[in-house]
């Protein structure tokens, strides 16, 4: 019973730098889970943890306690093998999940995948698909296990049952100041993913100035850490390193990146995009023992893309989630207007090129915190977003512009405030000479 553990002394142990054993972390978990322990005492225990770091063990054993502090879910037995998810740390126009789960659900797979909101310059994959007029992401379990069975895949939020311990504990770690470790993070991503009780998990790991993580060798370690972690809990899991200087394809806010992923679904993707999708896919693929290597998992993926069957089974989970069958037809229709379905700004901007050259660099974190500041995201929970507003590139890194001619649309309300213009202005680096090419944003591959 947690009311009989003695919290300070476990503080205690953790700040003297010693390791907590996994009955000390069960109970410390517990005790959040049963309101047994105080958020003073929370708060004090996650700073010796942020200050002393956790080993992989520790990690490991915090993941299953979050994971066990509430409900989990689960699946027929029949689907052992077959559960499958993916987790980005988050990027600037990282639309991949609402391509990636019907192109797996398409390759056979079952993907119960649970997303977040956007906060500050994140763009959360729930606000994208609830810009689709009717799309539900609350659904009960039952009702999620119903839309696995016969659609294949499904994108819903967390319920309060889900990981409650992990909710208090990032509620706490937003005030503490201990929001960045690694252990920590580890703990509160893959305790989610282990509570789907999936069977296998790709992780998109990104690093640059767009990133939460800016260095590679953070996001290494990173990467490893959850690895780790998904492997101790039975989970085949692997993680690509991936780049985040610039934004990924060529929309940026809500329903505009919901616009780009049909399109992407229809096989007319951009090259950035479509290459991580299939790299990701491929390697879960692979990891799940579903395709023979990951060369052979990216053929898979695209050739969902290219027959029509990702679209599909994207056209059917919208139905699944609320949306009516009319509307879901014509938003996925081959020739269709998305913009006849999908919430449309009122006005557009187009900001000129200054000169003459190659583009070398477009600056992820800028652009994203222009998105938000018209208004495509939020500064706290709860707060009421724009659908409509967003950017949308006409050039991406390599590509040769000329002097006078559009770079970047800015879909808005009314027209852009001058400061803001400033700031996205200064996102575009123009060289004489063209960047290396290439389209792949993966830098490495992180698997157990």
């Amino acid at each position: 019973m947690s009311s009989a553990v003695n919290f300070p002394s476990l503080i205690t142990k953790k700040r003297n730098k010693e390791e907590l054993s996994r009955d000390d972390i069960e109970a410390f978990v517990n005790g959040i889970a049963d309101e047994s322990v105080q958020d003073s005492q929370i708060g004090a225990m996650l700073m010796a943890m942020y200050l002393n770091d956790l080993t992989m063990r520790e990690t490991t054993d915090l993941t299953r306690a979050m994971m066990n502090s509430g409900e989990t879910l689960s699946w027929p037995k029949e689907w052992k093998g077959e559960l499958v998810d993916k987790h980005s740390t988050g990027g600037v126009g990282d639309k991949v999940s609402l391509v990636l789960a019907p192109a797996l659900a398409a390759c056979g797979l079952k993907v119960p995948m649970i997303s977040g909101r956007g906060l500050e310059h994140t763009g959360g994959t729930l606000d994208k698909l609830e810009s689709i007029p009717g799309f539900q992401v609350s659904v009960t379990t039952e009702k999620m296990l119903d839309i696995i069975k016969t659609v294949g895949c499904c994108i819903v939020g967390q319920t309060k049952k889900l990981c409650p311990a992990d909710s208090k504990m990032y509620a706490i770690r937003d005030v503490t100041g201990t929001v960045d470790n690694l252990g920590l993070i580890t703990g509160s991503i893959i305790s989610k993913k282990a509570a789907e009780k999936i069977d296998a998990l790709v992780l998109d790991v990104k690093f640059g100035i767009g990133a939460f993580l800016k260095d590679i060798d953070t996001a290494r370690k990173l990467a490893k850490m959850m690895v780790g972690s998904g492997n101790g809990l039975g989970i085949k899991t692997v993680s690509l390193l991936t780049t985040m200087n610039s934004p990924l394809g060529k929309m940026v806010g809500n329903a505009l990146e919901v616009a780009e992923s049909i399109w992407t679904l229809q096989g007319n993707g951009p090259d950035d995009l479509v290459n991580l999708i299939t790299e990701l896919g491929g390697e879960l693929l692979s990891v799940a023992g579903k395709a023979t290597s990951s060369e052979e998992g990216r053929r898979r993926i695209m050739t969902t893309l290219t027959d029509g069957s990702a679209l599909a089974k994207f056209c059917a989970m919208v139905k699944a989630q609320g949306v009516e069958a009319a509307t879901a037809d014509a938003l996925c229709a081959r020739d269709a207007d998305v913009y006849s379905i999908l919430p449309k700004a009122p006005a557009t901007k187009d900001l000129l090129s200054p000169k003459s050259g190659y583009v070398t660099g477009i600056g992820a974190m800028a652009c994203a915190v222009v998105a938000q500041k018209l208004g495509a995201g939020r500064s706290k929970a709860g707060e009421a977003i724009d659908y409509t507003v967003g950017l949308e590139f006409m050039v991406t890194v390599g590509d040769k512009v000329e002097e006078g001619k559009p770079w970047v649309k800015v879909h808005i309300k009314n027209d852009i405030p001058d400061n803001l213009r400033d700031q996205l202005e200064k996102a575009l680096v123009i060289g004489s000479e063209a960047p290396a090419s290439g389209t792949s944003r993966v830098h490495e591959v992180v698997s157990g």
